[in-house]
């Protein structure tokens, strides 16, 4: 009987390992070696399939050469339009005085023709007369042209359209600080002066 027992406890302890670890062991020592055939299976694109493929550096680089000439094209046009504005601005101040000129040269031609008039003249009335005519049609042509007189002879002095040349006692109180007597006559052309009426001030 003690044999036996013997026997059996020596067989127990002489056992190297438990079946069902060695089992687990070697399941998961297979499953270690399963290579991965799904990622394996995948075939390398060929470069023509790469090139065949939308590049999206491409589409970047056709929007800036699209950038690029429309910018060349409105730097060309604005440089065009700067140079002819300069060309049409040297143009204007030479020919900007010509239309006042055409419209008085008949007026000197007047001019011309009482001349030769008064040379030869018996009367002074029909001198003055042709005088005042060409007076009258001066004027005409000049405010057509937006030319206006200041009258400043009552008014309150003011700096902006006056020049005052000297200053006199007032002859009426109501007078003081206003204009007296105008030496020489103000001009605008078209609202902006362009001479200062010369005008003695009441003190």
């Amino acid at each position: 009987m003690r044999d036996r027992i013997k026997n059996f406890l020596h067989k127990m302890n002489t056992n190297e390992s438990n079946p069902l670890e060695d089992g687990e062991e070697s399941s998961m020592q297979d499953e270690q070696l399963v290579p991965e055939t799904s990622a394996m299976s995948e075939e390398p694109l060929s470069p023509e399939q790469i090139d065949a493929e939308p590049n999206e550096t491409d589409g970047w680089k056709q929007k800036y050469q699209e950038t690029n000439d429309k910018y060349l094209r409105l730097y060309s046009e604005f440089d065009n339009f700067r140079k002819r504005s300069a060309r049409e601005q040297v143009e204007l101040r030479k020919t900007a005085s010509a239309d006042i000129f055409t419209a008085i040269l008949p007026i000197l031609d007047d001019f011309d023709r009482a001349a030769k008039a008064m040379e030869s003249a018996n009367e002074v009335s029909s001198v003055i007369e042709g005088m005042q005519l060409i007076h009258t049609k001066l004027w005409k042509i000049a405010e057509s042209k937006g030319l206006e007189v200041m009258d400043a002879s009552g008014q309150d002095f003011d700096a902006d359209i006056h020049q005052a040349i000297t200053s006199i006692p007032s002859p009426d109180p109501s007078m003081k600080g206003k204009v007296v007597e105008m030496l020489e006559k103000g001009y605008s052309l078209n609202g902006k002066v362009i001479r200062f009426a010369k005008v003695v001030v009441g003190g």
